[in-house]
């Protein structure tokens, strides 16, 4: 893969000391402190990340880019679980959120990242679902895994799940992902990386709960018409009051993507940040 082009980035920023073939491929170093919750998300030039349908669609927002899977891969990578929501899992029934799945080229320099960094072989599986509604013979689900759920949900994932994965369960119908956290950290997983939709962004960055956003911004114009389900990054919440500002930590580009990273903060009375 052509490298990507670093265009800038904060000084100071953590550094794991990527393996040689992440960092030339990356145009650069990467870290992530710990604790973390971050997200990653492709967008179209206007906004863009999720189409209509059944049909997942990160590929078509992203052209199917090399590059935007290399990412993925490498942000995977570095996390202790991948967490993702009810309607991303449905829409990719054969994925598996590895970062050899995603990447395959590149499984041994993420496996010695991995290896360094003293994680375990793959980031485990968080699937975030109020309902239980999901296929339970997924294969992501017949290796360890987690679903947070709520007590309905258990009660209709009862004696489907495989004896490998474990449910935290909730009472009430609606789930707050933020009060897992502490229980995910508790499991040892403190990276913690969503990739799961527009409306779980949106409740972790209502709850506060989001530290860090890695968004690829691709080339492309999508459009929007009445009722054609298309979604824009953050969905089902609204920020207006929470005054959620965007610091740009890193850029990099690779021919016309932008590959950018921010850090969250909330703006106090007089518009000064503090972070998340």
């Amino acid at each position: 893969m052509t490298p990507l082009e670093l265009l800038y980035e904060k000084p100071g920023l953590p550094s794991f000391g990527l393996p040689a073939p992440l960092a030339t491929a990356y145009g650069g170093e990467l870290g992530i402190d710990s604790p973390r919750v971050y997200a990653n998300f492709v967008t179209s030039m206007d906004g863009i990340v999720a189409l209509g349908g059944e049909v997942e669609s990160g590929g078509i927002v992203s052209g199917h880019s090399e590059a935007d899977r290399f990412v993925m891969g490498l942000l995977r990578a570095c996390a202790d679980a991948v967490v993702v929501g009810a309607g991303t899992f449905r829409k990719t029934p054969n994925h598996l959120w590895t970062a050899e799945h995603i990447y395959p080229s590149a499984a041994g320099a993420f496996g010695e990242l991995r290896a360094k960094l003293a994680m375990t072989r793959r980031p485990t599986f968080v699937l975030v679902t109020a309902s239980g509604a999901v296929d339970a013979a997924h294969p992501a689900l017949e290796r360890d895994a987690l679903v947070v759920t709520t007590a309905a949900g258990r009660e209709r994932l009862a004696g489907r799940l495989s004896a490998v994965v474990r449910v935290m369960a909730w009472e009430g119908d609606r789930l707050a992902l933020a009060r897992a956290l502490p229980m995910l950290r508790a499991e040892g997983l403190h990276r913690i990386l969503s990739e799961g939709g527009p409306s779980l962004i949106g409740q972790l960055i209502a709850e506060g709960a989001l530290d860090k956003l890695f968004l690829t911004r691709s080339p492309l114009l999508l459009g929007r018409q009445e009722g054609d389900g298309r979604k824009t990054l953050v969905e089902g919440v609204d920020l207006a009051k929470r005054r959620t500002s965007l610091e740009l930590l890193s850029l990099r580009r690779r021919d016309s993507y932008l590959f950018l990273r921010y850090s969250l903060s909330e703006l106090d009375r007089d518009g000064n940040p503090s972070s998340t």
